[in-house]
């Protein structure tokens, strides 16, 4: 997701997120061909660091950005994830996985159209900040 457009790119997967779906998101951003350097924000998960994303990333120049460990509210993605549940998931019975998966392909389809306004609040770069802070012992 774009931190400053909201703009998505996504990559489906039915399985476990590994070292090769990362690779995709990766190639997929690249071949974008965006002309301003792309920075990926990624947590701390053991198969966004192996040496095979690492080197991809390298050759393609895409910047990794890794963030602190436990810090998911600095991660928009999860603040994403968190609304495409809201929307999708609470208290919603789907039949079978299809209507799953076409539910939420649904709700992040509508993201820059019936869900803007609430997105462009709820994804917001300002975050609260602690400067010339003393913890007491």
């Amino acid at each position: 997701m774009n931190a400053l457009t909201h703009e998505l790119v996504l990559v489906t997967n039915d399985a476990y997120i590994n070292a090769q779906s990362v690779c995709e998101s990766l190639r997929k951003l690249a071949a974008l061909g965006l002309s301003i350097p792309i920075t990926l924000v990624l947590d701390n998960a053991r198969y966004q660091k192996c040496a095979l994303v690492t080197e991809l990333a390298a050759s393609l120049q895409i910047e990794l950005l890794y963030l602190p460990p436990y810090s998911p509210n600095l991660n928009l993605i999860e603040r994403l994830w968190k609304f495409v549940k809201k929307q999708c998931l609470y208290s919603t019975y789907y039949a079978d996985f299809a209507q799953f998966k076409a539910a939420i392909s649904s709700c992040l389809d509508q993201c820059h159209t019936t869900h803007k306004q609430e997105l462009d609040s709820l994804l917001t770069l300002r975050f609260q900040s602690f400067h010339n802070t003393q913890s007491i012992p």
